[in-house]
């Protein structure tokens, strides 16, 4: 066990200071810093130091085989990592950056080893958080960061989360408060004439499609035979505490589903949407919001609101995969335990 250092940043300039001068020292120094980004909370250490990677995978107990983002502050650090890219890159690196849209570009070498899993490519992003902006400029690394949980649970929208899971396992913590997105970064292939998403997230297809036209979904995404070319493509993730039921229909469905439950017995806690919430009755629920932006914000929260011990089984609603509702939808699957048709 190591001792962990918590960092509360808060409207007084000289504590920041001392703070984020401290945070990125761990870094330079090979060690592990969890932080705040717009998507979730990252554990990060440099990325051109093998064993300062290797303790992500060790405090996380992640898969070696996983890649891991690399974020920089700026698209000139962004370049220094990567050999060359379609233009189309350039295009989606003005509208969405920074912001939570990571690039899987042809990796020149400048990350180690454990950062790219061995793949001939590298994921990088640029993140819009203010804490996450100024530990990158001060580091002066490219630094690796995956999610700063441990591995196949629910990632961290905000720092009690990280506590939780990594305390005594890093250096160091960055409490900027609650995050936004509440999802991880859309991760997209660009190594071909058309850009493939990898992963879904912050940022739709959609939105892709208005700046560059034709975007593929990967078919790995559902074939987990495929070696992952991106975080989250790979192994069961978001599992919260107790077994996960995702029920997609009517409001009558989710009731039925409710009921029969807890005639077996069992202690349900209920995730759904401001809506559907409304209309189910004697169950203990969690209100993900009135649309799919607040529910994305709000999904990691509450998979980790019910514990062991307080219920036996949650019961989620399934959500339109339209916009930002397929990102939800693909966490919700990798959660889910049983889906309910």
């Amino acid at each position: 066990m190591i001792e962990t250092k918590r960092w509360n940043i808060r409207n007084d300039e000289t504590y920041n200071k001392q703070a984020m001068d401290q945070a990125a020292d761990q870094i330079k120094n090979g060690h592990t810093v969890a932080f705040p980004t717009e998507t979730v909370y990252g554990l990060g250490a440099d990325a051109t130091n093998e064993a300062a990677v290797a303790k992500i995978f060790e405090a996380k107990g992640r898969p070696q085989d996983n890649p891991l983002i690399a974020h920089v502050a700026t698209v000139e650090q962004l370049r220094r990592l990567v050999d060359n890219f379609p233009p189309y890159v350039e295009k989606l690196i003005d509208v969405y950056t920074p912001g939570p849209l990571t690039f899987v570009l042809p990796s020149n070498g400048a990350c180690a080893k454990n950062v790219t899993a061995g793949l001939s490519t590298v994921g990088v992003r640029i993140p819009d958080h203010p804490v996450a902006q100024q530990l990158l400029q001060l580091a002066d690394v490219p630094v690796a960061a995956p999610s700063a949980n441990l591995s196949g649970k629910p990632s961290p929208t905000n720092a009690e989360h990280v506590w939780d899971d990594l305390y005594g396992k890093i250096a160091g913590l960055l409490d900027g408060g609650s995050t936004g997105v509440g999802l991880e970064s859309t991760v997209i292939d660009c190594t071909q004439d058309i850009p493939v998403i990898l992963r879904p997230g912050g940022v739709t297809k959609q939105q892709l499609e208005a700046v560059v036209g034709t975007v593929m979904i990967d078919p790995g995404l559902a074939n987990e035979k495929e070696k992952p070319k991106s975080p989250g493509m790979k192994y069961r993730h978001y599992s919260p505490e107790v077994p996960l039921l995702l029920v997609a229909g009517t409001v009558a469905r989710m009731q039925a589903t409710i009921d029969e439950r807890q005639i077996k017995g069992n202690r349900v806690g209920v995730l759904a949407s401001e809506q559907i919430a409304r209309q189910l009755h004697h169950v203990e629920i969690r209100n993900l919001g009135s649309n799919l932006h607040e529910v994305a914000s709000n999904l990691y929260d509450g998979l980790r609101a019910f514990k062991q011990g307080d219920v036996d089984v949650i019961i989620c609603e399934a959500f339109s995969e339209e916009g930002i509702g397929q990102a939800v939808m693909n966490r919700l699957k990798k959660a889910a335990s049983e889906i309910i048709r």
